[in-house]
C-alpha cells in the first residue's frame, strides 16, 4: 500500500538509464493462475467476459482500442471482438474463446490476428471458436450452470444473446431441472480478485507511477508564466510515451490560476499567469496499468507566503493520510487522517471559523474546500475495481492493495470571506 521508494526515472539526460520502453506479456502460468482463481469463486456458475467495443469519434475514424480490464486480467488478450468463457463444471471447457478468425484482407490494414488457432495456443484455452459462433454455442456452455456472472451493459449487442440464452435455458429447466436462474455482476466476482496485486501487477503500478513522475517533472519545467496548460500537457503526455507508457491514463488535467479549483478541467486551453499556481493531475498507462499523481507547483517558481502555507496544509494531510495506510485499517482512516489535518490547518489560518477539526468535519464546513475523498483502488483502472465496504462493514486494507492519497484544498475566487491572501 505503501510502495517502496526507488529513484524514479528522470527526464532523459546523457548516462541515465534507458526508460523501460512497451511493456512484455505476462507469463502464460499467471493468467492461467488467475483463471483458477475465478474458476474457485464460480462454484457452478458460468463467467462470460467480453472484450471491450471498439469505438469511433466520427465516420470512420476509431478511438485507439483499449481491452476490457477483466478480459485482460484473465487471458492477457488485446484484440477487440472476442469473448472468453470459463465453466468449471465442465471439465472440457473450463476455458473457452472466441475470437475474429484470420482474415489476409483486413490484416493487410489492421495487422495480424491471432485467429482461433493462434488464440487456442497462445491464450491457453481448451476449446476456441470464431466469434460468429458465439449464439450457437453459448446456450450449451450455460446448460449445467446455476447462475451467469457477466458485465451487463458493458456490449451492448452481447446483452442480447446473454438474455436469450438465459430465457431458453428458463424453458429447458423444466424438463431438465437444470440450468442458470440468475445473472450476477461480473465485477462482483473479479473486483475480489483484482483488489490484491500480485507482484507482476504491483511492479507494473510502480513503473507507471515512475513514468508519470518523469512526465511531472518535465511538466514543471515548462509551467511558467506565459505558457499555454496545453504546452505543459504536451511535455507530459510526450515523456509519458518517450518512456514506453501507451499514453495518459486518463485525460490529464493542468489548471491555472482559477481552473485548477475545478476538479476534472480537461479543457487545459487557457495561459498561466504571473502568480498562479499550476495543478497537474495526470497519470501514466503502462502495460495496462495506470498510475494518478497530483502536483501543484507556482508558475513563477516560488510561491508567496500564503501559497506557501496553503501547500504546507496539503502536503501534512497527505504525509498523514499515507501514514494511516496500513494493513488492518481503512480506506476512511486515511480519508479521516487527511481531512482532520487539512480542517485543523484552515483553522489555525483563519480561513476556517470552527472551534475544532471534528466540528469542522461534523458541521460540513471543510466540505466547502476539499469536497472529494482522498483515496481510490489503483490498478488496471485509474479508479480501479473493489468494494470499500462489505456487508456494512468498512474493508480492510492488506498486503497487494494499492490506493492513492490525494488531497487537496479548493478556494474559489469569489469565496468573500476568506482572507484575500488566500
Amino acid at each position: 500500500m505503501n510502495p517502496r521508494r526507488r529513484d524514479p526515472i528522470s527526464t532523459a539526460r546523457a548516462g541515465d538509464p534507458p526508460a523501460p520502453g512497451p511493456a512484455r506479456a505476462f507469463p502464460a502460468e499467471l493468467l492461467a493462475a488467475r483463471r483458477d482463481r475465478l474458476l474457485q469463486r464460480l462454484g457452478d456458475g458460468i463467467a462470460i467476459v467480453p472484450a471491450a467495443p471498439e469505438l469511433r469519434k466520427s465516420r470512420d475514424t476509431e478511438v485507439l482500442y483499449r481491452q476490457s480490464s477483466d478480459l485482460y486480467y484473465l487471458t492477457g488478450m488485446l484484440e477487440p471482438d472476442a469473448v472468453a468463457v470459463l465453466t468449471p463444471h465442465d471439465p472440457d471447457h473450463r476455458f473457452t474463446i472466441f475470437v475474429r478468425p484470420r482474415d489476409p484482407g483486413r490484416e493487410a490494414w489492421s495487422g495480424p490476428r491471432m485467429g482461433v488457432e493462434g488464440a487456442a495456443e497462445a491464450l491457453g484455452a481448451d476449446s476456441a471458436y470464431p466469434i460468429d459462433e458465439l449464439p450457437d454455442r453459448l446456450p450449451g456452455l450455460l446448460r449445467e450452470a446455476d447462475r451467469i456472472h457477466y458485465p451487463i451493459s458493458a456490449v451492448r449487442q452481447l446483452d442480447t444473446f446473454v438474455a436469450e440464452s438465459l430465457v431458453r435455458a428458463r424453458s429447458d429447466r423444466q424438463r431438465s431441472g437444470a440450468g442458470p436462474t440468475g445473472l450476477v455482476d461480473l465485477e462482483a466476482v473479479t473486483g475480489e480478485l483484482r483488489v490484491i496485486k500480485d507482484a507482476e501487477e504491483v511492479e507494473r503500478i510502480r513503473t507507471a507511477a515512475d513514468i508519470a513522475v518523469a512526465g511531472h517533472l518535465a511538466a514543471m519545467q515548462r509551467a511558467r508564466p506565459g505558457t499555454g496548460e496545453w504546452e505543459i500537457q504536451a511535455v507530459l503526455e510526450s515523456t509519458f510515451r518517450a518512456h514506453g507508457a501507451t499514453g495518459p491514463a486518463f485525460p490529464s488535467i493542468v489548471g491555472s490560476g482559477a481552473n485548477a479549483t475545478v476538479l476534472h478541467y480537461v479543457a487545459n486551453q487557457s495561459r498561466v499567469s504571473e502568480g498562479d499556481l499550476v495543478l497537474i493531475d495526470a497519470g501514466a498507462e503502462w502495460g495496462m496499468y495506470c498510475s494518478d499523481i497530483t502536483r501543484t507547483v507556482p508558475a513563477s517558481g516560488r510561491f508567496s507566503a500564503s501559497q506557501r502555507d496553503l501547500y504546507d496544509i496539503v502536503l501534512a494531510a497527505e504525509n498523514a493520510g499515507i501514514h494511516a495506510a496500513i494493513p488492518g485499517a481503512a480506506i476512511a482512516d486515511v480519508h479521516h487522517a487527511a481531512i482532520r489535518t487539512l480542517a485543523a490547518g484552515l483553522i489555525d489560518m483563519g480561513v476556517l471559523e470552527d472551534a475544532s477539526p471534528d466540528d469542522a468535519i461534523e458541521a460540513g464546513s471543510i466540505k466547502r474546500f476539499y469536497m472529494h475523498q482522498t483515496s481510490h483502488w489503483l490498478g488496471l483502472d485509474v479508479h480501479d475495481v473493489g468494494l470499500y465496504e462489505r456487508a456494512g462493514e468498512p474493508v480492510e486494507l492488506e498486503p497487494g492493495m494499492v490506493l492513492t492519497v490525494e488531497p487537496g484544498l479548493y478556494i474559489p475566487a469569489d469565496a468573500d470571506d476568506v482572507p484575500d491572501a488566500f
